[in-house]
This record gives structure tokens, C-alpha cells and sequence, in this order.
């Protein structure tokens, strides 16, 4: 009696282990950022207010008008500020009056009328030229 007990267990171990199969994947989950194709765009401001600048330098970078150009910065294709002269960067915080016939406008600045708007405008003060000038000919 117990050699057929003992059979009937082997045999049904067997069997099980006949049937047992091991996971093909592992499962590992996800992981953030895997193909890291998205990176950072750095925007914002790149010369602060008081600083001296040359030619061309970028004073802003920006998707949409946070920052608008004022005396001596040139305005780019992609929205960005820079410096049409040589010399020192103000930021000034000035009011704004918009065309309020305008749609866009009505549309931007709904519920505002009575409200002054105020804007941040990037200046270059130039640098004052050299008073070394000589006199090469009279008229």
C-alpha cells in the first residue's frame, strides 16, 4: 500500500513538472525618460538688468511675448530679445495701452478696461562715444 502512494506522488510531481513553464519577459515595469529624445530648452533671461553687452548678444529667450523690445533690441524670429547697440541693459516696467478695437486685443485683455497693464521692455542704453575726434578739413 504505501509503494502505491508513493507511486501515485512521483507520478504526479512528474506530471506538474511537465507542465511548468518559466516567464519568456520578466516583468521589469517602466522606466521615465527612456529614450530621452526631450531636452531642456533653457529659456528665460541671459543678461540681467545693469550689465554691459556687445552687438547681437541674446538678452531673452522666449516661446511667447513675455518680453518686449525697447530702445537699441532687436525682436527675432523665434520670439527672441537682443542687442541692437553696445552698452548697458535696462529693464523697465512701463504701461501699455493696447487698440481695444482691436479683437485680439479684446480678447487677451477681456475684463481689463478700467485696468492700467503694465509691460517689461528690455532697453540698451549705448555706451557715449570717445570725444578724441581731430579736424582733418575745413569746408
Amino acid at each position: 500500500m504505501s509503494s502505491t502512494l508513493l507511486l501515485n506522488t512521483v507520478k504526479a510531481n512528474s506530471v506538474v513538472k511537465e507542465f511548468v513553464r518559466n516567464a519568456s519577459k520578466k516583468t521589469g515595469g517602466s522606466t521615465q525618460n527612456t529614450n530621452c529624445k526631450v531636452k531642456p530648452k533653457h529659456r528665460g533671461w541671459k543678461v540681467q538688468d545693469g550689465h554691459s553687452v556687445k552687438i547681437g548678444h541674446m538678452l531673452v529667450t522666449q516661446r511667447t511675448t513675455r518680453f518686449h523690445p525697447g530702445l537699441n533690441v532687436g525682436f527675432g524670429g523665434n520670439g527672441t530679445l537682443f542687442a541692437m547697440e553696445p552698452g548697458k541693459v535696462v529693464v523697465t516696467c512701463e504701461k501699455f495701452d493696447p487698440n481695444w478695437d482691436h479683437t485680439w486685443v479684446q480678447r487677451l485683455y477681456a475684463g481689463r478696461t478700467q485696468q492700467t497693464i503694465l509691460k517689461k521692455y528690455f532697453n540698451v542704453i549705448p555706451e557715449p562715444q570717445h570725444q578724441r575726434f581731430r579736424l582733418v578739413d575745413e569746408v
